[in-house]
């Protein structure tokens, strides 16, 4: 099976810059590359195999088709829902945040 492209939409790229600023303003420059790495690794998980993340959030939320797969080693998670032709993700959150109440920004139009 051929990976889909993993798109991410304007919030998700906001939100890892958030993160990645956040790192870098820690004086963590290791571990934003890092964040980098585990975030490609996981784009390129979920572009392969998108039903293996979770869909805790899809009931909760009540959005049918919604996913979301872990970073390894970072408190961070990426939420998303596969298309026809692409992996589309909706955001990359801290998985301390209060998750449906940032969620719920993303669907704001």
């Amino acid at each position: 099976m051929k990976a889909k492209p993993v798109i991410p939409r304007e919030q998700a790229n906001r939100d890892v810059t958030d993160a990645i600023d956040f790192y870098l303003a820690e004086d963590a420059e290791q571990a934003a590359l890092g964040f980098i790495d585990a975030l490609a690794r996981a784009f390129g998980h979920i572009g392969r195999h998108p039903a293996t993340g979770s869909p805790r959030y899809a009931h909760e939320l009540n959005l049918p088709g919604l996913r979301s797969w872990a970073l390894s080693r970072y408190p961070y998670l990426v939420f998303y829902i596969e298309r026809d032709e692409h992996i589309d993700v909706w955001r990359v959150l801290h998985a301390q945040r209060d998750i449906p109440a940032w969620m719920q920004e993303a669907e704001s139009p």
